[in-house]
């Protein structure tokens, strides 16, 4: 299924429904007089927050939603039924956007939530409506008012305990390969992946195992923050991770440089994501003889001020130890203040 964090689409509410002019005319009932019933209000465009997706591709092909009009009203006083909702159903990280793409009108967060995107236009009046002691026999009745018609962008943040960063071809597709049942392309060339991979990591045996989330975050290179390379449209993602696995090619002539890079960019993005707590790996240490593994270590930790992870995610080299720690830093990061501030990002 292909990945898609963005579509835009367009919605309508139902028309209310139209009020009813009519009669009771009945043998043996001298007065009938009006008994038009209203119309019934038209239904509402409803998104809503569900399980089991992670991406937008639904909105990729069907792009135009309308919910159903109300019903009409009929005599005898029978009010018309409300005409049907419709749901969109949006994966959990999803922000509702105007059609100007900068206001936020609803931000998707917690599995279950619902709001309102269009409400449904009122249904008319019938004549029943408008009868009173000077006006007996009433003939007017009322269309029902029209829907709201909008233009809307979904925009995907994926909500993750752990994303993985570094620049291309770090090794990050590897390391989720590995660790989850996720299935990322990978070759030996930058910029293999082009969209966020998501996988569940298990942490631990038997009935003491724990999980958490992890995304592969596509890689980030100088400049990114203005749009070079694949830019900032995988940057949001990485907003909504609770915290950061910043993984480093071991084989590379300069780690700092390499570590440096990705943090200017974080922090050139804005969003607080060069705050988010952050664990640092050199990877592909399989590769490289133990003497160069010590001295790009040595650099990594100074230029990081971090304890540096010695991992080969090809071997498994250093990889449990990397996992419990994850989740360690993820267990923090879980308390409900931290949920709140991470979601209101």
């Amino acid at each position: 299924m292909k990945f898609l964090d963005q579509a835009k689409i367009y919605v309508r509410s139902g028309n209310g429904g139209a009020g009813c002019a009519g009669f009771r005319r009945e043998k043996f009932i001298e007065f009938g007089g009006p008994d038009g019933g209203d119309g019934g209000r038209g239904g509402d465009v409803i998104a809503e927050c569900v399980d089991g997706l992670n991406t937008l591709i639904d909105y990729r092909y069907a792009q135009h939603f309308k919910a159903e009009t109300g019903h009409h009203g009929m005599g005898s006083q029978r009010t018309g039924g409300k005409g049907k909702d419709i749901v969109l159903r949006l994966p959990r990280g999803t922000q509702i956007f105007a059609e100007d793409n900068e206001t936020l009108l609803a931000d998707m967060t917690e599995i279950g939530q619902r709001v309102i995107i269009a409400k449904g236009g009122d249904g008319g009046y019938g004549n029943l409506h408008y009868k009173s002691s000077t006006n007996r026999a009433p003939r007017r009745a009322d269309p029902g008012w029209p829907g709201e018609e909008l233009a809307l962008w979904l925009r995907l943040k994926l909500i993750a305990d752990i994303g993985l960063i570094g620049l291309p071809n770090a090794g990050k597709s590897t390391f989720l390969s590995i660790n989850t049942n996720a299935r990322p392309k990978i070759a030996d060339y930058p910029f293999t992946t082009l969209h966020p991979g998501l996988g569940v990591v298990k942490v631990g045996d038997g009935t003491d195992a724990r999980e958490f989330v992890m995304a592969d975050i596509p890689g980030l290179i100088e400049g990114a923050h203005e749009g070079a390379g694949l830019g900032t449209r995988f940057l949001g993602h990485v907003e909504r991770c609770r915290a950061l696995l910043h993984l480093v090619d071991g084989t590379q002539d300069d780690v700092a440089d390499a570590y440096r890079t990705v943090r200017r960019e974080l922090k050139a993005y804005g969003g607080n994501l060069a705050r988010k707590k952050e664990i640092v790996a050199l990877n592909k240490t399989d590769a490289m003889t133990p003497e160069d593994i010590e001295a790009k270590r040595a650099q990594l930790a100074k230029v990081s001020r971090k304890t540096v992870h010695v991992i080969s995610a090809v071997s498994r080299q250093g990889v449990t130890p990397l996992l419990h720690e994850l989740m360690k830093l993820v267990d923090k990061q879980r308390s409900p203040s931290r949920d709140a501030a991470m979601s209101a990002a």
